[in-house]
């Protein structure tokens, strides 16, 4: 515990240190530091998620406030991010928000990414259907297999691009987008996680989950080794917030469909999913403490999703880099990471804001805030699973059939956050399940909040 409090004073130390410049500047007013041209701002990112470990890289963003009448909207943005985690996974991003720049009031949103994933969470399908042993991953059971029995391989190439534009007022918003997206998946690289390491500390190269899927056939031949998932995006977006980092009040609600067509390159998969989000904020004191929540919807309306891009969380606008889920620290904090995963799911957060302190350094605004937070989500649609080839001892060991359908699968937890110029989010949350089948607790620091 005293080692995640020092990397919590570091990590806010690093903020408060961040280089600003100003590109163009108006006379600052008195009581309202307002920015003005670009900012521009540079930090290591060394960050904790207790699915992936600690994060070592860099994070350079760059915001252009223009005139500084539209603060906290900016004109464009944009983020760079390069990091890796101690667990294995790696993180290259480029990241663009054009929101108050082109003409027509359109906004265009893209993001470049190559994600690498080492041992990626990888728990079956269908939530409580598939059974979690921690004992299979303890070296001190006697049920020990290995400790990555629990995880898949996962290489990533992204690239999106999305225009939204007005169609009734500045608040009812069309969106159209695709996506680019090619995967390399496949067992646990053993040699590569052994590589370096003394030979008592090696893993043993032996069967894992994801092994027995494939044997099973629950994840076909086809899809094993990854594939394309190109896709095309449209949606109807209604956003009344009244500022995007950390609103305080107003509501963000769309209605999205991704197709991924034969005829984009993916020979070998075609599929719809249907993505319904509501989001709400309201204001309890001016200012200083809010209630949020959100619930939202994601499932398959038609073809086949492949078991890669199942636990994929869809949505209009998100600068998150690893949009995994259900579980981890941007759907279900507490719960591991990938642990809900199926053809359709359903999830909510709800959670309390309050910034207690304000001020600011030199000409930029700073602030703490602390929040509580629940959240939940299950299976609504399953993964089908034929019996057949799975033995009895093997369902009774990786199983729980009793589970016609998924339960709910809750959380309760604790933040604090440290925001710059109210669109730099320090985001810090430690949270706990409620069920050990869910595992037990997770400290996440990222940024950003959750919505």
């Amino acid at each position: 515990m005293k080692k995640n409090l020092l990397l919590i004073f570091a990590l806010t130390g690093l903020i408060l240190v961040q280089i600003s410049a100003t590109a163009q500047e108006e006379k600052e007013k008195k009581e309202a530091k307002i920015p003005t041209g670009l900012s521009f701002g540079g930090l290591p990112t060394i960050s904790y998620d207790a699915d992936m470990g600690f994060q070592i890289g860099g994070l350079v963003s760059l915001y252009d406030y223009g005139d500084g009448t539209k603060y906290p909207s900016y004109r464009q943005m944009m983020k760079v991010e390069v990091s890796r985690y101690t667990k294995g996974s790696g993180t290259n991003q480029i990241f663009y928000d054009a929101k108050n720049l082109l003409p027509h009031n359109l906004r265009l949103t893209a993001d470049l990414s190559y994600l690498t994933e080492k041992s990626l969470d990888f728990y079956g399908f269908n939530g409580y259907q598939s059974r979690y042993s921690k004992e299979l991953t303890d070296e001190e059971s006697d049920d020990y297999i290995t400790r990555v029995f629990y995880r898949d391989l996962r290489k990533m190439f992204r690239f999106t691009a999305d225009l939204q534009g007005q169609i009734s007022g500045p608040h009812l918003r069309w969106l159209a987008g695709f996506g680019v997206m090619s995967m390399k998946t496949g067992r646990v690289d053993f040699d590569a996680i052994n590589k370096n390491k003394d030979e008592e500390d090696k893993l043993t190269d032996t069967t894992t989950l994801f092994d027995n899927y494939v044997e099973w056939g629950i994840i076909s031949e086809k899809e094993k080794d990854g594939g394309n998932a190109n896709f095309l995006k449209a949606g109807i977006i209604y956003d009344t917030r009244d500022n995007e980092a950390n609103p305080m009040k107003g509501l963000w609600s769309e209605a999205l469909i991704t197709y991924a067509p034969k005829f984009l390159f993916n020979p070998e998969f075609s599929y719809a999913k249907l993505v319904l989000i509501h989001r709400q904020y309201f204001t309890i004191v001016k200012d200083k403490l809010s209630f949020v929540y959100r619930l939202g919807y994601q499932g398959t309306i038609g073809g086949d999703a492949p078991f890669f891009m199942q636990p994929y969380m869809l949505s209009s606008y998100s600068s998150i880099t690893k949009t995994d889920g259900l579980g981890g620290a941007k759907t279900l904090r507490g719960i591991m990471r990938d642990r809900v995963v199926g053809d359709g799911v359903a999830y909510g957060n709800l959670e309390l804001r309050w910034k207690f302190l304000k001020t600011h350094i030199g000409k930029q605004n700073l602030y703490f805030a602390l929040n509580g937070f629940s959240d939940f989500g299950m299976v609504v649609q399953q993964v089908k699973i034929d019996k057949s080839k799975i033995s009895i001892d093997d369902q009774a060991k990786y199983f729980d059939f009793s589970f016609e359908k998924d339960k709910v699968h809750p959380t309760v937890g604790a933040g604090l956050r440290v925001a710059l110029n109210e669109n730099f989010i320090l985001a810090i949350d430690y949270g706990f399940a409620t069920n050990k089948q869910d595992g037990l607790k997770g400290l996440y620091i990222n940024i950003g909040n959750l919505f």
